[in-house]
C-alpha cells in the first residue's frame, strides 16, 4: 500500500512537471501585455519599449505596450496585480510604483512583496537635479542660495504623488533646508511640457527624458542623486560632492508577473528577457539613455525590492509624506 502510494505520488510529481514544461513550451501562444504605469514620453515608457520589440523578435507574438498612468503609477500597478496570472500581463515597474507607494498611499490597491512575482531588474538610472534656464544657479549651492532668498518662489515637477521624483526632492527639501513646491502632474510627458516652458523651475527626475533637453540647452543640469558620478554623465556632479553629504537617490526599473503566474512560464520569461537585455542593440540604448542594464535573478531583485520596501517605508515616515 505504501509503495502504491509513493508510486501515485511519483506519478503525479512527473505529470506536473511534464505539463509545467509543455506549458512553458506552449507559451506565449498570443499577444503579451506590457503595463507601464504612466503616459507616454516618461523614463518608464522610453526604457520598455526597445524591450518590448526585442521580446515580440524573440517570442513570434506582438508585445503590446498599454500606458495606463495615474495616482503615482498605482492605476498601472493594480490593474497588473489584478490581471490573470498567467504570463500575458507583465508590469514594467519601477522604484517609486513597487516599493514606495505602498507605504506612502493610504490604499495602492496592492501590495508588490504579495502581490507580483519579480521577473528581474532591468536597469538602473541617476536621477538629474535640471533646472529652467530662467533659474540664476548654475550650482547647486546657488540653487539653495536662490530658494532661501525667495521663499515661494520655485516650483518642482514630478510624474506624480510617491514617485521617485518626488520622494528625491523632498530629501533635498529637507538636506538643504529649502521648501520649493511640489507641482505633481499625471507623468513626465505633462510635466516636461511645463517644465520647458517655465511654469515649474526645478525637476529631480531619472535620466532618459533629460538627456535630450540637458544636451539641447533647453534645461540645465546641476547634479546627479548617484553615490557616484554616473559613468554616462562623467562630468555632472552629484548631489553628494555639492554639498549635500550621503545624499543617494537613483531609480531602478523591473519586469514584473502577477503573483500565481506559473514558475514554468517565470522562468521562459526571465531567460528571454535577460538574453534580451544583454543583446548589444539593447545595451547600446540604454547607455544612450543613461540607464545601466542589470539584468539579474528572479531571487536577486526580489531582494532589493523588499529591501527597498522597507527602506522607504522609513524614509516616508521620517518625512511625514502621505499621497490621497
Amino acid at each position: 500500500m505504501t509503495t502504491r502510494f509513493l508510486a501515485r505520488i511519483a506519478a503525479s510529481l512527473a505529470l506536473a512537471a511534464f505539463s509545467s514544461v509543455v506549458l512553458a513550451q506552449a507559451w506565449p501562444n498570443r499577444p503579451v501585455k506590457m503595463i507601464i504605469p504612466f503616459p507616454p514620453g516618461g523614463g518608464t515608457d522610453i526604457l520598455a519599449r526597445p524591450l518590448a520589440q526585442k521580446l515580440s523578435e524573440k517570442w513570434g507574438q506582438p508585445v503590446v505596450i498599454d500606458n495606463r498612468g495615474g495616482a503615482g503609477g498605482t492605476i498601472g500597478a493594480k490593474a497588473a496585480a489584478d490581471a490573470p496570472a498567467d504570463g500575458y500581463t507583465l508590469l514594467f515597474g519601477l522604484l517609486g510604483v513597487n516599493a514606495i507607494a505602498q507605504s506612502l498611499y493610504a490604499n495602492a490597491g496592492f501590495d508588490s512583496s504579495k502581490d507580483f512575482s519579480a521577473i528581474t531588474m532591468v536597469a538602473n538610472t541617476t536621477n538629474i537635479l535640471v533646472v529652467h534656464p530662467s533659474v540664476p544657479a548654475n550650482t547647486v549651492q546657488e540653487l539653495i542660495a536662490y530658494a532661501k532668498a525667495n521663499p515661494g518662489k520655485l516650483n518642482y515637477a514630478t510624474p506624480g504623488n510617491g514617485t521617485p521624483s518626488h520622494l528625491a526632492t523632498e530629501i533635498f527639501n529637507k538636506m538643504a533646508g529649502v521648501q520649493i513646491t511640489h507641482v505633481p502632474y499625471k507623468g513626465s510627458g505633462p510635466a516636461m511640457a511645463d517644465m520647458l516652458s517655465g511654469q515649474v523651475q526645478v525637476w529631480i527626475a531619472n535620466a532618459p527624458p533629460m538627456l535630450p533637453y540637458v544636451k539641447s540647452g533647453k534645461l540645465r543640469a546641476l547634479a546627479t542623486t548617484s553615490a557616484k558620478r554616473s559613468p554616462f554623465l562623467p562630468d555632472i556632479p552629484t548631489l553628494d560632492e555639492s554639498g549635500l553629504k550621503g545624499y543617494e537617490a537613483d531609480t531602478w526599473f523591473g519586469l514584473f508577473a502577477p503573483v500565481k503566474t506559473p514558475k514554468a512560464v517565470l522562468d521562459k520569461i526571465h531567460a528571454d528577457v535577460v538574453e534580451a537585455l544583454r543583446s548589444k542593440e539593447i545595451q547600446d540604448v540604454y547607455a544612450q539613455q543613461g540607464a545601466e542594464v542589470i539584468a539579474d535573478s528572479s531571487e536577486s531583485f526580489t531582494k532589493r525590492l523588499n529591501a527597498d520596501i522597507a527602506k522607504w517605508k522609513q524614509i516616508v515616515a521620517d518625512l511625514k509624506l502621505r499621497a490621497d
